[in-house]
């Protein structure tokens, strides 16, 4: 990808003294987005401040870079850190048979590190097939897995499903099946994600109602880690046509607070290359209960990139570096040509980049393959 100057700052210094550069600085990605990054910058020769006028240093951006892909043939991926310092990751596993789980002290880390299975398919029955979409969740001292399986007898009989276990490492210790979700109504239903916001938890999933093609987003309390209290609520249905490209979908929501707001992206289309990531958001104080309350993008917020190469970018989730800084964490494969079901093309690469945020305070998620590493500026020096 061609580099860019992207950031011009002036600094002033006297004659014969060195101008001191800053260590960090702004720099605009584009009229709405300005985020701070290190810089390092090319030496400056003694002779360009000996005397009084104006000269150009340039400098590179040195923001961290992640592997790309982070780790391969793991969609749906999940990244979760815990309070012990650890990142724990787990995604769909291409075979569709097992849940696994790998730990590293660093995001980057989790590329090389071993992989252990936690729980296998059943041989016959529910959770039998089709094991999609595993996230990991520390409530209350103990881990959870929310994830969705199908029956061999009928493999399209997707439906939501928890395991529990109380050991400190959740790679170790016995994962107990607490059972299935209980939605309202018996469908296909999936992509199940919990989260816990102004003392209450929440459950946010996909489900067709009953003999519908349509997959929607619901919502609804929670009563414990496996089981909905009260109401659930539709969410949000495919009503645009990029939502409803080879199939109609909205599905693997994931859910970020920040700036007085709650935002909910998810998935829509095909999963081939049309697969394509949407946003909801609501008021941190509102009733997230109340369909009212939130608001639905009308455009796609995160695509397929042409000039990456990567395709069908989505089912993501969000976790942050140690220093704080928001993470997307997302599946997409490096090519566009898919023969056969694409479900069962198991090249969809769990990536990692680095979240933006607005001035207006809502996220900006850049491309598939966004980084500023490597990104040029420069500083216009003054020599008084």
């Amino acid at each position: 990808m061609k580099l860019q100057t992207i950031c011009n700052i002036d600094v002033i210094t006297k004659v014969g003294e060195k101008p001191s550069l800053p260590s960090m600085m702004e720099v605009n990605i584009n009229d709405d987005v300005t985020v701070k990054v290190p810089v390092e910058w090319e030496e400056v020769e003694i002779q360009n401040y000996s005397l009084p006028g104006r000269f150009e240093v340039k400098g590179t951006v040195q923001e961290k870079p992640y592997p790309n892909p982070l780790i391969e043939q793991r969609a749906d991926p999940y990244i979760y850190l815990h309070d012990d310092g650890y990142y724990y990751f787990t995604g769909s596993h291409p075979l569709y048979d097992r849940i696994v789980l790998r730990r590293a002290q660093s995001i980057e880390e989790l590329s090389g590190a071993g992989e252990s299975v936690v729980w296998e398919k059943h041989g016959k029955g529910i959770m039998s097939e089709h094991i999609w979409a595993p996230e990991l969740h520390h409530i209350d001292g103990k881990w959870y897995i929310h994830f969705a399986a199908g029956d061999k007898e009928d493999v399209w009989a997707i439906r939501p499903y928890v395991l529990e276990n109380d050991h400190e490492n959740p790679l170790k210790g016995e994962w107990i099946e607490k059972g299935q979700i209980n939605t309202a109504f018996q469908s296909f239903s999936l992509d199940a994600t919990t989260f816990e916001h102004l003392g209450k938890r929440f459950l946010v999933w996909a489900q067709k109602v009953e003999q519908d093609t349509i997959s929607n987003l619901y919502i609804a309390e929670m009563e414990n880690p496996w089981t909905i209290k009260g109401e659930q609520v539709l969410l949000a249905t495919p009503e645009y046509d990029w939502e409803r490209q080879g199939f109609d979908v909205n599905e693997g929501p994931a859910v970020i607070y920040r700036n007085g707001r709650v935002f909910i992206t998810y998935s829509a289309s095909a999963t081939d290359d049309r697969y394509a990531m949407g946003l909801l958001e609501a008021d941190e104080k509102s009733d997230l209960l109340n369909p009212c309350s939130w608001t639905k993008y009308s455009d796609p917020v995160f695509v397929s990139s042409e000039e990456t190469e990567e395709y069908g970018p989505g089912h993501n989730s969000f976790t942050t570096d140690k220093d704080g800084t928001d993470i997307l964490v997302y599946h997409a494969r490096p090519y566009k040509e898919i023969t056969g079901n694409p479900l069962y093309d198991h090249n969809r690469h769990a990536r990692v980049q680095r979240l933006l945020w607005k001035k207006d305070g809502t996220p900006y998620f850049g491309y598939p393959g966004f980084s500023l590493e490597k990104r040029r500026v420069k500083a216009t020096v003054l020599v008084k």
